[in-house]
């Protein structure tokens, strides 16, 4: 593994027990495999349910120099709004010029690199899939609520081909410079918090569950950046219209972006995830870890 010191990127996800504290130990294995660089690794997980992480999952994320850290999220948003996680992990403070956000249901399974995931003065994110929930008006009301004017910009969605629609995209997988970029002096994540909660407060269909993919695009121009849209090869979606169909051949894609573990195994994929594990701490499966062996090892 390689020293960590000299990173430029961090890669953060959600580990909340118990779906994204064990789909997050595959995608960390991924990256220490995928990636030769130094990349610091971090995974977020609720104060209040921080206690419930089993001890062989961070067996496993101490092991892969995962650093577990708490968030607070209660009374955050109202409703509830566990989606908003990301926003509040985006928040916290980080060590590196850069940061990547990433749902945990993601696997990297070709050699990648952080300067193939990054751009100076853009944040790096993926079209959404497609936005069939709503028309574009609803756009109208969401950039009145944030005073800010719609861009002139329209892009595809990586399912939706008819016409190029609004810049809409998809908020599990966020590459963005760290520290104050606004005028105002604010971080991009506090940009993006801030215009989240003003859409909350407005009369809009859908807000739960993409209250977070709505107000993407607006943080991104507010903060004074502007978007580096990603190509599949570094965010291709699993599942959908494309269910049961294999990854397209001649593409190097390197990560993907598999929802649950039965498509993963659909496409199969589960099982070089848990070569990966293997290859990285010694185990094939979450279950195999012998907490006595691993901290012997330490």
């Amino acid at each position: 593994m390689a020293d960590q010191a000299g990173a430029n990127l961090t890669i953060f996800f959600i580990v909340e027990p118990p779906k994204y504290q064990d789909m997050g130990c595959y995608l960390a294995a991924s990256i220490r495999c995928q990636f030769d660089e130094p990349v610091k690794l971090v995974g977020y997980c609720p104060k209040a349910t921080i206690g419930d992480m089993d001890a062989k999952q961070l067996a496993i994320y101490k092991a892969l120099d995962v650093d577990i850290r708490p968030i607070e999220t209660e009374g955050k948003f109202d409703p509830p709004y566990p989606h908003g996680n990301k926003m509040l992990a985006c928040l916290e403070p980080r060590e590196t010029a850069f940061s990547a956000f990433m749902d945990s249901d993601m696997l990297f399974i070709r050699p990648n690199t952080s300067d193939e995931m990054l751009k100076e003065g853009h944040v790096s994110v993926a079209p959404a899939t497609s936005m069939y929930w709503s028309g574009q008006k609803i756009w109208d009301d969401i950039y009145a609520a944030c005073g800010i004017e719609k861009p002139a910009d329209r892009i595809w969605l990586s399912r939706q081909k008819r016409r190029k629609l609004m810049p809409y995209f998809n908020a599990g997988l966020i590459v963005f410079p760290e520290g104050p970029v606004a005028p105002t002096g604010e971080t991009f994540a506090q940009v993006w918090m801030r215009l989240a909660q003003q859409i909350d407060q407005i009369d809009v269909v859908k807000k739960r569950p993409y209250l977070d993919q709505m107000s993407l695009p607006l943080a991104i121009r507010a903060a004074g950046l502007d978007w580096n849209i990603l190509p599949d090869e570094q965010h291709f979606i699993l599942g959908g219209s494309l269910r049961g169909e294999p990854l397209p051949h001649g593409n190097d894609i390197r990560m993907i972006h598999y929802r649950n573990l039965k498509v993963l195994r659909e496409v199969g994929y589960l099982r070089l995830a848990k070569n990966m594990l293997e290859k990285t701490v010694g185990v094939r499966r979450l279950t195999q870890v012998d907490l006595a062996k691993f901290a012997a090892n330490e």
